[in-house]
Order: C-alpha cells, then sequence, then structure tokens
C-alpha cells in the first residue's frame, strides 16, 4: 500500500514538472522570492454572497522537491548525512464578502527513497536535511511522511486594516516563515496590520504555539522538550534555549508560553525606512529592535544603502530558570563548576548591534556588513527570524552567542536582469566568526570562516531549481584540539507553483 502511494505521488510530481516547462506562466498567481518566500500576485476579488465567495475562491498548488547532503570534515566524531524530500502543498483562499475570507493550507513531505536518506536509528544525525521529515514521528512510528494543516486561519478586513485569527504565516524580524525547505514555520494565535497613517505600518501578533518545519502539531514557542522529556515533540529549534525546558519551567509554573510581536516600519521620510520591533514570552523575556536604512542616490539605477541594527534583549526571569547560555549548560537543574565563560550564569539581559553596506544598481548588488553581540548573555530567537539576518548570517550559522563578532561580504548577480542569461542569478557570500573561546565549554563553536553560494534558474516564472553550497574552515576545538566544526553542505530544490 505504502509502495503504490509513493509511487502515485512521485509520477504526479514528474509530469508536472515535466510540464510546466511548456506551460503558459506569463500571469503567475504567485512567485518566489530568493528566500523561497511566496509572493501573490493574483488574489480573490469581492463578491456579494456567500455562494461566490467559495466558487470564486482561488487554489494556489505548489510541487517541490529537495535534496540534501552533508559532509564533515572529521566524521570520526560527527555523522555524515543526506535526505531528501518530495512533497508539496494546496492554499486555497476565499473571495473576500463584505471583508471576511479564510484561508486553509495544506502541506505534504515524504522521505520515499530508503537509499536517499540515513535509516530510522540515526535521524538524530540529519543536519540541514532534518526539515523534509519529523524526527518524532520516524522515531515514535518509523513514519517519513508529514502532512500538516500548516495554515487556517479567517481574515477580516476594513479600510486599510486587517486581522487573521487561526494558523497563519508571519514574516517579521523574530518570526518568518523560513520556507526553504518542505513545510514552513507557522504561529496560532491573532494578528493585525494597520495601514491607516501614511507611509507607516503598524503591526501586532499575539501567538499561543509555534509549528517547526519539521513538526506535524502545533507547540509552545519557547518550552524545550514535553513533559516525558522529549527533545522533538515541543520547542527544538537549533536556536532553542536548553535551559528553558520542560522541567525548569513548570517548576515556576511557565511551560506553557505565547509570544508577543509589535512592529513598525515608517517611510515618511524620502530615503530612509524605519523599522522597530518589541518581541516578548511576557513573564520570561523580552526585546527591543530598532533599524534604520537610508538609500543614496549614486546615478539613475546605482544607489548606497547604509544600514544599522540594534536589538536589546531583558532578563524578566528567564534567566534564573535557563541560565545565560543557550546550550542549557548553565540553567537551574546543572551543577556546573564554572560560568563556561559566561559573567553572570543566571543573566540573559544582552544586546546585538551590526551595520552594513548594500551597493546595488539593480542587476549587481554588493553588501558588506559586521555584527558584535556583546559579552553577555546568548541571544533568544526560535522562530526562524534570524537577529543576524540580512547582514553577516550565513546558511546555517547561527552567530548570535554572547561575545560572538562577525564579518561579512556578499556578491549578488542577475544574469537574467544584465540580458546574459535568462532566469538565472548567483549570490557568493563569505562569513569570518569570531567566537568566544571561553564558551565553547557551553556549547559555542570554534572560530570559522563560511563560503555559501547560491544558484537559482528560473525555467518559467512558476517553475525554477536551486542549488545552494557551503563549505566551512573552523578552527580546532581549544580543549582537546579536535576540529568538530568544518564541513561541506550541498542542498539542491526544485519548485513548481500553479
Amino acid at each position: 500500500m505504502m509502495m503504490i502511494k509513493i509511487s502515485a505521488a512521485t509520477a504526479v510530481v514528474v509530469s508536472l514538472l515535466a510540464s510546466s516547462v511548456f506551460a503558459d506562466d506569463t500571469q503567475p498567481k504567485r512567485v518566489l522570492k530568493n528566500n523561497m518566500m511566496e509572493v501573490y500576485k493574483t488574489l480573490p476579488s469581492s463578491v456579494d454572497n456567500l455562494s461566490d465567495a467559495f466558487t470564486k475562491g482561488i487554489f494556489y498548488g505548489r510541487l517541490r522537491t529537495n535534496a540534501f547532503r552533508w559532509d564533515w570534515k572529521n566524521d570520526q566524531v560527527n555523522d555524515d548525512n543526506k535526505a531528501f524530500g518530495i512533497g508539496g502543498s494546496m492554499i486555497y483562499k476565499t473571495a473576500p464578502l463584505h471583508g471576511l475570507s479564510a484561508t486553509a493550507g495544506l502541506y505534504y513531505a515524504n522521505n520515499p527513497f530508503s537509499s536517499l536518506r540515513e535509516d530510522d536509528a540515526d535521524v538524530g544525525s540529519v543536519k540541514a536535511g532534518k526539515d523534509t521529515f519529523s524526527r518524532y514521528n520516524v522515531k515514535t512510528s518509523g513514519d517519513w511522511s508529514m502532512a500538516v494543516l500548516a495554515q487556517a486561519y479567517i481574515q477580516y478586513d476594513v479600510s486599510k486594516t486587517s486581522f487573521k485569527v487561526g494558523r497563519q504565516i508571519f514574516e517579521s524580524f523574530l518570526t518568518k516563515s523560513n520556507d526553504t525547505k518542505m513545510i514552513p514555520n507557522t504561529f496560532e494565535g491573532y494578528t493585525v496590520t494597520i495601514n491607516e497613517i501614511p507611509k507607516t505600518t503598524i503591526r501586532g501578533a499575539y501567538f499561543n504555539s509555534q509549528k517547526l518545519r519539521d513538526h506535524t502539531t502545533f507547540h509552545d514557542v519557547l518550552t524545550f522538550k514535553d513533559s516525558s522529556g522529549e527533545s522533538w515533540n515541543n520547542n527544538d529549534d537549533a536556536a532553542v534555549h536548553k535551559g528553558l525546558n520542560y522541567t525548569n519551567l513548570s517548576a515556576h509554573g511557565k511551560e506553557e508560553n505565547e509570544l508577543v510581536v509589535v512592529d513598525l516600519k515608517n517611510k515618511s521620510i524620502d530615503n530612509l525606512v524605519v523599522d522597530v520591533t518589541y518581541g516578548s514570552v511576557p513573564g520570561l523575556l523580552s526585546s527591543l529592535t530598532g533599524e534604520l536604512n537610508y538609500k543614496i542616490k549614486l546615478g539613475d539605477k546605482l544607489s548606497l544603502t547604509p544600514g544599522v541594527r540594534h536589538m536589546q534583549q531583558f532578563d524578566n526571569g528567564a534567566g534564573e530558570i535557563g541560565g545565560a547560555s543557550l546550550s542549557g549548560g548553565l540553567a537551574m537543574d546543572k551543577n556546573p563548576t564554572t560560568n563556561l565563560g559566561y559573567k553572570d550564569r543566571f543573566d540573559l539581559d544582552s544586546s546585538l548591534t551590526m551595520a552594513r553596506l548594500v551597493l546595488t544598481d539593480g542587476i549587481l548588488k554588493v553588501q558588506v556588513a559586521y555584527s558584535a553581540v556583546a559579552d553577555e548573555a546568548d541571544i533568544v530567537a526560535p522562530w526562524r527570524g534570524f537577529p543576524t539576518g540580512g547582514y553577516t548570517r550565513a546558511m546555517a550559522q547561527y552567530n548570535w552567542r554572547a561575545d560572538t563578532k562577525t564579518a561579512s561580504a556578499e556578491v549578488y548577480y542577475d544574469f537574467g536582469k544584465a540580458k546574459i542569461l535568462d532566469g538565472f542569478s548567483a549570490l557568493a557570500r563569505y562569513a569570518m566568526q569570531d567566537f568566544d573561546e571561553d564558551k565553547q565549554a557551553g556549547g559555542v563553536q570554534a572560530d570559522s570562516n563560511i563560503l555559501h553560494i547560491d544558484l537559482r534558474k528560473q525555467f518559467t516564472p512558476t517553475f525554477d531549481a536551486k542549488i545552494r553550497m557551503a563549505f566551512v574552515d573552523a578552527d580546532e576545538r581549544v580543549a582537546d584540539g579536535v576540529d568538530k566544526d568544518s564541513y561541506n553542505e550541498y542542498r539542491f530544490e526544485l519548485n513548481y507553483l500553479f
């Protein structure tokens, strides 16, 4: 029965991918940005009766594959790993009736070929490819597939204000769909977007649960592990604070949490974009982030944009529970003999500052950036927003541990816009990460240099392929003189929208 289901799914995917090359995609309903975020070009028009609200709604389909290969330099201490995901999604939006509409998004992913994945017992060793399946499902039932209603919300629009209630994507500084694998990161709760003030957007979100990309169920927004001690059945994001686990938080009555996000974007001053974001897990921690980007025109198309971002993290009780390190080694349930290189064991107050220069003419983009985390506590942000994203973060890197300094440079070139190779673009990013060696006992990695390359080819506006590569050259760990952090990573993906 399983083989029939897999064969049928594979046949459908191959058929549609092949036919897409010849499809008429001059007016696509959606397109993908380079970071794989979906941009809707066609939305249902308003109607005046309930029947038309459903019959004139629009379906948005997506088929995709993702292949991963992770090659550690030192395979004596780490396990090379691979994964191959195939699946897709179907999203339906009703037509708005007196401002009221609904959206539902069903997603499916599978790793059907045993030769292109790890054995069941080795799922814990899979790195980037883990988001093509659920480790928890494989561990508990041997199921390498995922099916989940990741989006399901009601929307009400009035004037220039929009309300959403339910499961949804919310792209912000702290929270993102991060839809580069098979199923996006989504949240459950309430959001409002207000555009009543000219050149200003104000948004608010209250989320009581989150679904990470490799999960089929929604879970707490912050708590690591569940009541049974299972690591893969709650917030197990790679950047999660492991000291804020179920046992420690439940001792303080905080095993169930909410995430509040409020942000503002203002463009009142010509060429200046101001962003402010407030985030909070009430009773545990909060942050306030400000960002300025000012565009300086150097010609008809050429511009230079300096940007700065500062994030201030406030400890509202999480520090005394989880400790200053994301690894959890300084948490209340541990007995370390030192502070593992951190200045204050039970304090999560910290900050992160970064700056960049972006030179672009619409075809070529060149960026240099720098970021520095205060020598205080690690930054807590397990919601896929990546605090250094857009500045110094390289693929699969988490450079917001305390006292980390990163310098990076990147070049992006659109060969299609340059009329050299239609639909082809390339990005190369080089980052130098200077971690604090004194904190390696607390789980911080060794200093490293990263070369990250993206190659994307759009065959049609709705069918594209992308190759991503990362080459990481890291120092040896100071404690044992062993290289545990160097690796090469390779990704290949296909996306077809219909």
